[in-house]
């Protein structure tokens, strides 16, 4: 690989970095400068070199997250289990659905997840759980489930999903629910992983340079996040949502 391909993945993968640590949706920038930059390589090649990148920015955010703020881990655990589970199921799915299939429907709820934000001027602002024992453990088997299968089968979006889905059904805050879907999302990266690196699906070089800048970006990411709490996750949320409806709509229509 040239030297000139390298920095532009590595500037890639620190803004990715910093985006996914707040609210995910890195892959928005990281997988689209892979398809760029090295053209040539197959897709699997590329996206396993992406998540290998990813996952160490995500790991790194997460425990930044649970070293600062009251981790609600009764809730995030089963759903990090259940999402690992889910996106090897997902993974599978990709051999006999068609993934185009999803681009309507996903586009759909993406309006209606920035909407509901946008009209809630109170939404996410307040950390106030609202489930409790088999109840909590079921929603939250449910939501790691559904998101997992999403991530392993198509994947765009799947932070800014966990965010939206912890506050809407659990009544975290945005700060909590960032750093819940945090651990989550390094689950279903770990089980994209297991399938890619056995395989040979990645490229070493470019993997260990995004993830050192993809960590970087994440340290810059959660420092803001702790720092300005749950109004400055809001307002970023609102931003990769809207470039995702964006995006969603361009590769539909």
């Amino acid at each position: 690989m040239e030297l000139s391909q390298l920095v532009i993945l590595a500037l890639a993968a620190l803004f990715a970095g910093f985006i996914d640590s707040v609210v995910g949706g890195g892959g928005l920038i990281q997988i689209p400068a892979l398809f760029s930059v090295l053209p040539k390589e197959v897709p699997a090649t590329l996206f396993g070199t992406n998540k290998i990148a990813s996952i160490f920015g995500t790991a790194n955010a997460a425990w930044r997250y649970a070293t600062q703020v009251k981790m609600p881990w009764r809730t995030t655990l089963p759903a990090a289990i259940a999402a690992f589970a889910c996106a090897y199921l997902g993974a599978m799915a990709v051999a006999w659905l068609p993934r185009d299939l999803l681009r309507p429907m996903i586009l759909v709820m993406l309006v209606g997840a920035a909407g509901y934000t946008f009209w809630r001027k109170d939404f996410g602002a307040i950390h106030r759980p609202q489930h409790a024992g088999v109840t909590e453990l079921l929603y939250a088997l449910l939501l790691g489930g559904v998101i997992g299968f999403y991530d392993g089968f198509f994947g765009p979006g799947t932070g800014s999903f966990l965010i939206f889905l912890f506050i809407r059904f659990f009544g975290f805050d945005f700060l909590h629910a960032s750093a819940a879907s945090k651990v989550v999302n390094v689950a279903t990266n770990l089980a994209a992983i297991g399938y890619f690196v056995p395989n040979g699906f990645f490229i070493p070089v470019a993997a260990v340079l995004m993830a050192v800048a993809n960590i970087l970006g994440s340290f810059i990411g959660t420092h803001l996040a702790l720092r300005h709490g749950s109004g400055f996750v809001r307002r970023v949320f609102l931003v990769v949502v809207s470039s995702l409806i964006v995006k969603f709509a361009w590769d539909t229509f």
